[in-house]
């Protein structure tokens, strides 16, 4: 076997194709991650929980498999794999990086966490985030704030920030993560990985902890496309479990990468979105996305502006709906059935109501209270129509957008992030600063159409910038084949992969 520094930064692809070689063992593979997770997460803090012997009791299963039994599996099978704590795992604490579920150990697994054991694909443990995924950049965790692997004073973006820096970092080859309003896709623009919401109801939601029901898409983090499709193909599908997921099953996506990665994009159709961008925009952010459009024709893609007039308003109703569903989901939370549970002190009469709001004052943060709080009075009487009713109607009215700019054109492209990650506390005190880094990430989320930011290089400042896909609903494989083409050609324009700029002295002195 390679020495671990060497193994764990091969794509879950490559390590996939050794797997088969017999080059290395699952074992190995895994416990050459658990190495990595050691040394770096005193400075990086990916995790909450590192589930190491569970994970080395699956790579050992999968070993002992015959060569047809391996054979028959998905190409992933064997790789090794981190799970943003917002998703229940059977036997594995999951908090959503809350303290009023600290110690839940859950009776039950997630379908996506069915589906991964199915394919023999060893969990490693649960990532950071914010609390009940509520943030963009990972600041809001009870545990403390995950750091990004390119400047550990700044924000891995969020909420996703536990599962973008685990595998920017080389923890994990891939994770999962959820993404309400750019969960994955941002924190992958700020740590140079690859984030993908799937179309909404193409992934089961069943076991993901509710934030925003209509809006939460659990999907792949990975550090290229290829690896994205491949597992998004294990995870997608119809679960009968979930009301929401639709009667189909997963969509071609592998052989959409493998199809753009020949880099022939003669024929597309790209169009870029007039009102995400200019600006509010990062200067090296949109000189990166410029030069990311520009590889685009040069493979042969027609690219046309297009208008989605209603995109400026995506903000304010995403901010009236989001908290409105989460004020309603969270009222779980009440100390009675699970969970932390605080009693009212001496002299404070011994009521339910005074236990759940002792309860809820103790084990909520600051950012979940804001959002309580907005969301409540959104859906109070006088203000329902007013506020969450005309919030419902701009959501048609983007929806409506984005059916007639897909019928210009066959992808949508834009920047994915405003700006690269920021220093901590930077906008800690301002949270309109916060939420407007979702603004090119929101739009997709409303509709429900699938979306997935790759890296697009480096900005002036050395740090990573993203570039977004999004595709018609239900057709998610039409974004991968782009982006694998603009993955390829970006990589022979960089000379290899972006992750080889990440300075990365947590690998330094790993052995065989």
């Amino acid at each position: 076997m390679t020495n671990t520094s060497n193994v764990v930064q091969l794509s879950a692809t490559q390590m996939a194709e050794e797997l088969r070689n017999g080059e290395v063992s699952s074992r190995e593979l895994v416990d050459a991650h658990l190495d990595v997770i050691e040394q770096a997460e005193p400075s990086i803090h990916a995790f909450l929980q590192i589930a190491g012997e569970q994970a080395r009791e699956q790579a050992d299963a999968f070993d002992a498999l015959s060569a047809d039994d391996k054979q028959a599996l998905p190409e992933l099978a064997g790789v090794p794999i981190a799970i943003k704590d917002m998703i229940v795992t059977k036997g594995i604490e999951t908090t959503a990086a809350s303290k009023i579920l600290q110690g839940w150990i859950p009776p039950y697994d997630a379908t996506v966490i069915e589906r991964l054991k199915a394919a023999h694909m060893p969990i490693l443990g649960k990532t950071n985030l914010d609390e009940f995924a509520q943030g963009s950049s990972t600041e809001h965790s009870a545990y403390g704030p995950t750091r990004n692997p390119w400047d550990t004073a700044r924000v891995p973006g969020g909420s996703g920030g536990g599962s973008a820096s685990a595998v920017a970092a080389f923890e994990a080859p891939l994770a999962l993560g959820t993404d309400t309003g750019g969960s994955i896709r941002q924190p992958g623009a700020l740590t140079g990985t690859v984030g993908v919401k799937p179309t909404y109801g193409g992934v089961s939601r069943y076991g993901a902890i509710a934030m925003a029901s209509s809006l939460d898409q659990i999907g792949p983090v990975t550090r290229t496309v290829l690896d994205s499709a491949l597992l998004q193909e294990i995870i997608g599908g119809h679960d009968p479990k979930d009301s929401t997921s639709i009667p189909a099953p997963a969509r071609p996506m592998a052989a959409a990468a493998r199809e753009g990665a020949t880099r022939d994009l003669k024929g597309m159709k790209v169009g870029l979105i007039k009102e995400i961008g200019g600006e509010g925009f990062q200067p090296g952010v949109e000189a990166r996305f410029r030069e990311a459009v520009a590889q685009l024709e040069a493979m042969g893609a027609e690219v046309v502006e297009v208008s989605c007039p209603h995109f400026p308003y995506a903000l304010g109703a995403y901010y009236i709906i989001m908290p409105s569903e989460v004020s309603s989901n969270l009222a779980r939370y009440d100390g009675m059935r699970y969970g932390l549970r605080v009693m009212p002190p001496a002299g404070v009469p011994q009521t339910a109501a005074n236990m759940m709001a002792y309860t809820r004052e103790a084990g909520f943060g600051d950012e979940v209270k804001r959002r309580i709080i907005l969301g409540t009075y959104a859906l109070s009487a006088g203000y329902y129509d007013a506020w969450y009713g005309s919030a419902q109607k701009v959501r048609t009215l983007i929806i409506e957008d984005f059916n007639r700019a897909f019928e210009q054109v066959d992808v949508l492209v834009s920047p994915t992030s405003p700006s690269t990650a920021f220093k901590f506390g930077e906008k800690m005190d301002d949270p309109m600063s916060m939420y407007m880094n979702d603004i090119a990430t929101i739009p997709a989320n409303l509709a429900g159409v699938p979306a997935l930011s790759i890296p697009a290089g480096l900005s002036d400042d050395g740090l990573p910038t993203g570039i977004q896909f999004i595709a018609p609903q239900q057709r998610d494989e039409v974004m991968y084949k782009p982006a694998a083409a603009l993955e390829a050609a970006l990589e022979e324009q960089w000379h290899g992969p972006i992750w080889q700029s990440l300075n990365t002295p947590w690998l330094e002195g790993l052995g065989a």
